[in-house]
């Protein structure tokens, strides 16, 4: 027997039989058909590729907006925020144009725009400053998913500087913008929280405009290695376990894979360390949930840490990482700086491979490349 005849559905009908009394020319009545065989239902999987959640989203915005309520201490543990977005916007200089339109990407307290504002060095100046790097931008839009830490410095004179419209967005990862609406985007210390960061540098790249920049900087790499491994130690050492404390981070390695994948092109990635002095553990710690920077693994183990293994961690942090005739212990900080370019018309292209004019052996004064 064929396969489509075993796989043909059972019809059930009562077809009167014909008699005398009926012809057998009348029309059958419409019988409803039945199929025997029981439906099987499948699972599966949305449209999109599969997303591997990380970070509580829920539980990061909450420490956000608990950061902000103090305003003083908030304001007191920006100096790493402050920092970088200074130096992330010193990479504006090399680029000899202006952007009328800027998004700040995850603007926390409005980092960006105030570097923006500040009047850098000039020492050919009478005045010693030149003018700030907000006179070539005409327009920032900051986003963020907390109100409270957005608005935080709503009136600080920076605003008036330089034209600002704060977006309060319900995720950072997914963007609601249209194509081409950019000239730059800028993030500072945010998508090191993302959980699908290929997405969203594929949805940065589709906001710019052709030929427009990404400029970002995260933490990355060893950021917080001593905090991490002298927690370890301390868990194994009070528990008999290890559980994480400090949220895992990118590696300089993948950022480049990612950002090219993402379509950026000429990219342009560098790495830098700020090592900042505590006086103790529990200070670190204390500043670390005044920024809002505080352990957000999907799954971390809830509730503080307790007395022992805070204890414990103290004094393996400096057993192992205090320098000789040092105050405090150092925390390393470990920033990821990235450029990328969406690609457009005019923009420089790389030469195609084989094309070039000099012989390497010419400039290095002859000899031979081999091993011996």
């Amino acid at each position: 027997m064929s396969l489509p005849r075993l796989l043909r559905p059972l019809v059930r009908s009562h077809i009167p039989t014909p008699t005398a009394s009926s012809p057998t020319t009348a029309h059958l009545p419409s019988v409803p058909t039945r199929s025997c065989i029981a439906r099987r239902t499948y699972a599966m999987q949305t449209p999109g590729n599969p997303v591997m959640e990380i970070f509580n989203r829920r539980v990061k915005h909450l420490q956000k907006d608990r950061a902000a309520q103090n305003v003083e201490e908030s304001r007191k543990t920006d100096y790493i925020k402050d920092e970088v977005a200074r130096r992330l916007c010193e990479r504006l200089l090399d680029i000899k144009r202006d952007f009328p339109q800027v998004l700040d990407l995850g603007a926390n307290s409005c980092n960006i725009a105030r570097a923006l504002t500040t009047p850098l060095p000039d020492e050919g100046s009478p005045t010693g400053q030149a003018e700030p790097l907000a006179s070539r931008i005409s327009h920032l839009t900051c986003i963020d998913t907390s109100s409270a830490l957005l608005n935080r410095d709503i009136d600080q004179p920076f605003n008036r500087a330089l034209p600002i419209t704060r977006q309060v967005v319900p995720d950072l990862e997914t963007l609601p913008y249209a194509e081409n609406s950019f000239d730059a985007v800028l993030s500072s210390l945010s998508i090191h929280w993302i959980n699908d960061l290929p997405s969203l540098l594929a949805q940065v790249n589709h906001i710019l405009k052709p030929d427009a920049p990404f400029i970002a900087a995260m933490f990355g790499g060893d950021t917080l290695f001593e905090l991490r491994t002298s927690l370890q130690l301390a868990d194994l050492e009070r528990r008999g376990g290890v559980s994480p404390h400090v949220s895992p981070l990118a590696d300089v390695r993948d950022v480049g894979g990612l950002l090219n994948k993402a379509g950026f092109k000429m990219l342009t990635i560098d790495v830098e360390d700020i090592v900042v002095e505590f006086p103790d553990t529990f200070s670190l710690m204390a500043d670390l949930q005044a920024m809002g920077e505080s352990n957000a693994i999907l799954h971390r183990e809830m509730g503080p840490l307790g007395r022992e293994v805070l204890l414990a961690n103290e004094a393996i942090y400096r057993e192992l990482h205090m320098e000789e005739g040092a105050r405090g212990i150092p925390a390393t900080f470990r920033l990821i700086y990235m450029i990328g370019w969406k690609e457009g018309a005019g923009q420089a292209q790389p030469l195609e491979r084989g094309s070039g004019q000099l012989n390497l052996k010419d400039i290095l004064g002859g000899g031979s490349f081999e091993q011996k």
